[in-house]
């Protein structure tokens, strides 16, 4: 016989059995070609382990490549996690960072506020501290500027009663 698969032996047989003779008698039984029947089974025999072997060659590569996706897949289910907790540990630091500055900010513009109101009465208090102290010395010029007004036109009259005395 000529190299055909198993399932085309298979099937020559089945038909060969089908197709044979039945027995006088014996409607189960029929009579076929000796030779031909076990001439097909020992090539049946023949093709059967290195069919086998190739069944469990395609087997053991499609376990081996599931194996290796799943391997694939855990990789990258894993890497996603890590990146996905990457992303939120980012999240996490920049929400915490953008708190942290809005609270320096308002900080900051809390700081200024009270430093401008303390500016501002400071400033307040040495203005009027110079005005007291102006108005206390414009007071003594208007005293001093009166006695010697007062001085001046004593001694006027003083020299004019020596002139006429004179």
């Amino acid at each position: 016989m000529n190299e055909k698969h198993i399932e085309d032996i298979i099937t020559a047989l089945y038909d060969l059995v089908q197709d044979a003779r039945s027995m006088p008698l014996a409607a189960d039984k029929c009579i076929l070609e000796r030779d031909k029947v076990l001439d097909m089974l020992d090539e049946i025999i023949a093709q059967m382990p290195a069919e086998l072997k190739q069944s469990r060659t395609i087997v053991e590569s499609r376990a081996e490549i599931i194996g290796q996706a799943k391997r694939e897949a855990e990789n990258v289910i894993r890497k996603a996690q890590e990146e996905a907790e990457h992303l939120v540990s980012q999240q996490v630091i920049y929400e915490e960072a953008k708190r942290r500055c809005a609270e320096e900010v308002a900080q900051a513009k809390a700081q200024i506020a009270n430093l401008r109101k303390v500016s501002n009465e400071y400033m307040d208090e040495a203005l009027r501290h110079t005005e007291e102290a102006i108005a206390k010395s414009l007071g003594e010029v208007q005293d001093t500027r009166a006695k010697f007004n007062a001085l001046a036109a004593a001694q006027m009259q003083r020299d004019n009663s020596a002139v006429e005395g004179n």
